[in-house]
């Protein structure tokens, strides 16, 4: 097979999941209890008060799971540690043995499929306790974060040469911390603002620590960037754009970039009353070199883009847009915009703006309900074209000079999606919750061919039947 968008032959192909969305296992080897599982049990905060205590089961089904992505060819497997495995409290002398034996006989695994493991160390599961002792928005979090990115460095370096410190710090710090949306279910500014930059400091400290265990390997930190545009021309719609922009967007990368944080967002911060007269009281002398310290590649999540219209413009100035958000025809289930163009877009702003040595593209995924037909078969023609849209794209922005590197599709198989529980489905396999059976869906050997081919391979035209379905 043959594609007319070939990538570079040393592209990364990849698949992705997270520990608390699929292991289960948590009341096992040692395991603590980590902030989802309180968060989990708090009444109201999840939906039909779902939990991860067994989630997919990967954590006595990963063999299986590892013959699924072998089957599907990829090339790379990112998944997360569960900090909790192996450090139950996050202040014990000494780590868990069995949570690093879990992991490093999963690493061994990969590499015996001949499937690269890509490690993400934070991907939102911090011990209960740690919390407890002030989370995140307190300084002392830094050195635990440290300790534990240093001895899974320790156990795993010498396979492991793929490193990313944190996933998506813009969920941790807004849904977390200030809207209340995920764990810990904070509702303060000033801890969202003071926990993005503990966040951003741990990542800079655990570096160096990750590379002295690893110094043939690659490390980097994973954001979830919003490409934004204004609903009109008006100027309060390119304000509220410039907002937006460095809220999401600029208040993670300037930083990790050597710009420190925007002093605009700083002052629009401050305007709102979530800063005081000292803007930023936690960042000490020195912290923003320790965040700039340069990383082997950027990670970027790209789900959609935002189409920003100002609450300032009252319905009686009529201002028009000119931008509108996509029918619902153009929306996941997730009421996500399928929106690739801005994949592009996004990636020349990064690449020109920042510059990172290398990108890679660490979650793209879409969220459809399309279940098992009457033969067994999972026809999810949306999710097939999401897919092959998204990485025209991708093709589009290599073409154009971006280091991109490498693509993982978000996610292996369904799994718990946090605050919305199992009701949403991101998995190019299905999960039956109740028995964990795996049916690859169609899109799963749509992506195996692509694989396969070196780029996105041809759509089949969809049957009526496929269409109706969906």
């Amino acid at each position: 097979m043959t594609t007319s968008r070939p990538f570079p032959p040393d592209f990364t192909w990849g698949v992705a999941t997270s520990s608390y969305q699929i292991e289960g296992g948590v009341h096992e080897d040692g395991r603590g209890e980590s902030i989802w599982d309180r968060f989990c049990r708090t009444p109201g905060k999840v939906k039909a008060g779902d939990h991860g205590d067994v989630a997919c089961d990967h954590y006595h089904r990963w063999r299986d799971d590892i013959a699924l992505m072998k089957k599907m060819g990829v090339r790379a497997y990112r998944f997360s540690i569960a900090w909790s495995r192996i450090f139950p409290t996050g202040q014990e002398s000494e780590p868990n043995p069995a949570g690093l034996d879990f992991y490093s006989s999963l690493v061994d695994a990969l590499l015996e499929a001949g499937i690269t493991p890509w490690v993400t160390l934070y991907h939102w599961d911090l011990p209960q306790a740690l919390e407890d002792r002030g989370g995140w928005p307190d300084r002392q979090i830094v050195a635990s974060f440290v300790r534990f990115a240093d001895v899974v460095a320790r156990r795993l370096g010498d396979r492991v040469k793929h490193w990313i410190t944190h996933n998506e710090p813009w969920v941790v710090c807004h849904l977390g911390h200030a809207v209340g949306e995920h764990a810990p279910g904070r509702k303060s500014w000033p801890d969202a603002l003071a926990a993005s930059h503990h966040i951003l400091l741990s990542h800079g400290a655990a570096v160096p620590v990750i590379r002295s265990h690893c110094p043939d390997g690659q490390v980097g930190i994973t954001l979830n960037l919003c490409p934004a545009e204004p609903a009109s021309p008006s100027e309060a719609d390119a304000d509220a754009t410039r907002h937006f922009d460095g809220f999401f967007n600029r208040w993670y990368l300037d930083p990790l970039f050597g710009r420190g944080y925007p002093a605009d967002l700083v002052a629009d911060y401050q305007a709102k009353g979530h800063l005081g007269a000292d803007p930023l009281p936690w960042v000490q002398e020195g912290d923003l070199d320790t965040i700039a310290v340069p990383t082997d590649f950027l990670g970027i999540n790209y789900y959609s883009r935002a189409v920003v219209r100002s609450d300032e413009i009252p319905e009686s100035e009529n201002i028009p847009r000119e931008v509108f958000d996509a029918p619902a025809e153009e929306r996941t289930d997730f009421n996500w915009e399928v929106h690739p163009e801005s994949l592009v877009r996004l990636l020349r702003r990064v690449h020109a703006d920042y510059a990172p040595a290398q990108i890679a593209i660490t979650e793209n995924g879409c969220s459809y309900a399309t279940a098992p037909d009457s033969e067994g078969r999972i026809r999810d023609v949306r999710r097939r074209r999401f897919f092959h849209d998204h990485l025209v794209a991708c093709h589009e922005a290599i073409e154009a000079g971006v280091p991109l590197s490498a693509y993982f599709g978000w996610s292996l198989m369904d799994n718990f999606e946090w605050a919305e529980g199992y009701g949403q489905r991101f998995g190019l396999t299905w999960v039956d919750y109740d028995t964990q059976q795996r049916i690859p869906k169609d899109s799963f050997h749509w992506y195996s061919r692509s694989i396969r081919a070196g780029g996105p391979a041809p759509l089949p035209l969809p049957t009526a039947d496929e269409r109706d379905g969906e």
